[in-house]
C-alpha cells in the first residue's frame, strides 16, 4: 500500500546513524557510535530527590498542564543559570522551555524557513539539524571549519553571497567536529549578524563539558560587548547531556517577536515540555546540585576523551589526523592514507564493524560536498578499558 505522503519529505531520508544502530547488536560489539550521555553519569539521587520534592511541594502544578513558554520557577532557574555563565541580562520573560533543544530547532524551521530560503550550516554539522531544516525546504549552505570553529572570512563571503535566512553554528565543542570557536572568531560572528542583518542561532547542548580551562564565553553573553548583536541572535540551550536526556528539557533566548511565534508554534505543536520534568529540573536546580554533577562529568570525561586520543596516535598513528578535543563527546577524525591505509571513511566503517567495534562515517554530516576520509567517534560511553581494546580494534581494521 502506498500512502499519499507529504511532498516535503522527499527532502529527508533516515538517520545514518539510527541505522548504524541496528548494527549494534551484535554481541561483544564496543560502539564509539552514539552521540548520548553514559547513564552511568546520571545524578540519580539527585533527581529522585528533586522529583519527590516537585510533587511534595507543588503536586497540582508539577501535574497539571501548564503554560507554553513553561514553568515558571525553571524559566526563572534557567535564566539564572544562563546569569551564572555570563550572559546577564537573562529573564525568564527572555526564554521559552522546549522539549530538548532539538525542539527548538525545529520550532526555528516551522517559524523562519520557506520552501527555497537559504540556511547557512557548518560543514560538517549536527545531523538532525540537516533533516530538520531541508524538511521545512530549506536550501542548505555549507559553511568550512577548521579547530578553531567556522572560518568566519569565508562565512562573511557566504552571507554577503546567499542572504541566507539564518546561520546555525554549534560555536562550543560542536557535533560532530569537538571543535571550539575562538574568542576572535565569535566576536566576529556578532559583528556579522548587525552588519549583513541575519540572525545567527547558536546551539549550546555542550558548552558546560570542557574539561580543563573553561571555553570562551557564549555568543549569547559576548553579544552585550557587540551594539545591536542581540537583536540578531537565538541561544539554544538543553540539559540533556549534562543531567538527563530523558527528560528532554531545553530551552530558547531570541527576540520577542521570534520567541512569540515560536510559542505559538510550540502551543499547536505538543501544547508544553512536561510539567512534571519541568518542576523537577527546577528544583535540582535550584537545590544547587549542577555545579557538582558537572565536576563529575567533566572529569570522567576527560579522562576518556584523553585515552581516546593517547590511543588512536599509539595505534593507529600517521594514518590518522584529529584536534584533541577540549570538551564535548567527540573526537572528529580524518584517514589520512598514510602507508597505504586505508582512507574511505565508510569502507573502514565496515571493517570495523566485522572487528567488534562501531563509529559513524563523517559524510551524512555535510550538507553538501562530504569529506569521505572523516569519521566520528564517541568516548562518552565506554570507559577507558573498553576505549583501549575499541581503538586497538579499529587498527586491526585499518590493516
Amino acid at each position: 500500500m502506498t500512502f499519499p505522503f507529504a511532498q516535503r519529505l522527499d527532502n529527508v531520508e533516515t538517520s545514518a546513524i539510527r541505522e548504524l544502530f541496528k548494527l549494534l547488536g551484535k554481541p561483544g560489539i564496543i560502539s564509539f557510535a552514539g552521540g548520548f550521555p553514559d547513564s552511568a553519569m546520571f545524578d540519580m539521587e539527585g533527581i529522585r530527590a528533586a522529583s519527590n520534592a516537585a510533587l511534595a511541594e507543588e503536586p497540582g502544578a508539577a501535574l497539571q498542564y501548564g503554560a507554553t513558554e513553561g514553568y515558571n520557577p525553571l524559566r526563572e532557574q534557567l535564566a539564572a543559570f544562563m546569569t551564572s555563565k555570563g550572559a546577564k541580562d537573562v529573564a525568564a520573560d527572555n526564554l521559552i522551555v522546549t522539549t530538548g533543544s532539538q525542539q527548538a530547532l525545529d520550532l526555528l524551521g516551522k517559524t523562519l524557513i520557506s520552501p527555497g530560503d537559504k540556511v547557512i550550516v557548518e560543514g560538517p554539522t549536527f545531523l538532525a539539524t540537516i533533516q530538520c531544516f531541508r524538511l521545512y525546504g530549506a536550501e542548505l549552505i555549507s559553511a568550512p571549519i577548521d579547530g578553531n570553529g567556522v572560518k568566519t572570512d569565508e562565512l562573511e563571503k557566504l552571507i554577503a553571497e546567499h542572504k541566507p535566512k539564518f546561520v546555525y553554528l554549534i560555536p562550543t565543542f560542536g557535533n560532530p567536529s569537538g571543535a571550539m570557536l575562538s574568542l576572535e572568531r565569535r566576536k566576529r560572528v556578532l559583528e556579522l549578524a548587525v552588519k549583513y542583518q541575519t540572525l545567527i542561532i547558536e546551539d549550546d547542548p555542550y558548552g558546560d563539558l570542557y574539561f580543563d580551562a573553561p571555553p570562551p564565553p557564549s555568543l549569547l553573553a559576548l553579544s552585550a560587548q557587540v551594539p545591536g548583536s542581540r537583536d540578531w541572535l537565538v541561544h539554544c540551550g538543553s540539559l540533556s547531556k549534562v543531567l538527563s536526556p530523558g527528560l528532554r528539557v531545553g530551552w530558547m533566548v531570541a527576540p520577542p517577536e521570534l520567541l512569540a511565534k515560536a510559542t505559538m508554534c510550540k502551543q499547536f505543536s505538543d501544547a508544553h515540555t512536561s510539567t512534571f520534568a519541568q518542576a523537577t529540573a527546577a528544583q535540582y536546580l535550584a537545590g544547587g546540585h549542577m555545579p557538582g554533577t558537572l565536576a563529575r562529568v567533566r572529569e570522567v570525561y576527560g579522562a576518556r576523551a584523553k585515552t581516546m586520543g593517547d590511543a588512536l596516535r599509539s595505534d593507529l598513528g600517521a594514518a590518522i589526523d584529529f584536534v584533541q578535543p577540549q570538551g564535548g563527546l567527540f573526537v572528529w577524525a580524518r584517514l589520512t592514507g598514510a602507508g597505504g591505509k586505508i582512507k574511505d571513511g565508510n569502507e573502514f566503517a565496515k571493517r570495523a564493524i566485522a572487528e567488534g567495534v562501531a563509529f559513524v562515517p563523517g559524510a551524512p554530516f555535510y550538507c553538501a560536498n562530504p569529506d569521505l576520509s572523516t569519521l566520528r567517534l564517541s568516548f562518552a560511553t565506554a570507559d577507558e578499558g573498553k576505549i583501549r581494546e575499541g581503538i586497538g580494534r579499529l587498527a586491526t581494521a585499518l590493516g
